[in-house]
């Protein structure tokens, strides 16, 4: 997946610069983003810290690495299986 030109930090800054009163169309010609872009940060981030993105990031991190595990895991198990069921 691309990564984005925008750090969480900046993408909660932007966001707090809308909700400050700035007007949507004017946040995302100024930062040059799309106005789908910006709702779509809004919907993810809208109400977070820094610190709780931050955590969210790593949470996320820790979630894909938890599936890669399990889904080798349940690799090695299905092999066993199959050798197991052929007769020598």
């Amino acid at each position: 997946m691309k990564r984005s030109r925008f750090s969480e930090e900046q993408i909660i800054a932007i966001l707090k610069e809308q909700e400050a009163g700035m007007a949507t169309a004017e946040v995302c010609r100024r930062h040059g983003i799309s106005s789908p872009t910006f709702y779509k940060w809004k919907s993810k981030y809208g109400g977070l810290e820094v610190s709780e993105a931050r955590r969210l990031r790593a949470l996320e991190d820790e979630n894909a690495r938890l599936k890669k595990l399990l889904a080798e895991a349940m690799l090695d198990n299905v092999v066993l299986k199959d050798l197991a069921s052929k007769k020598w």
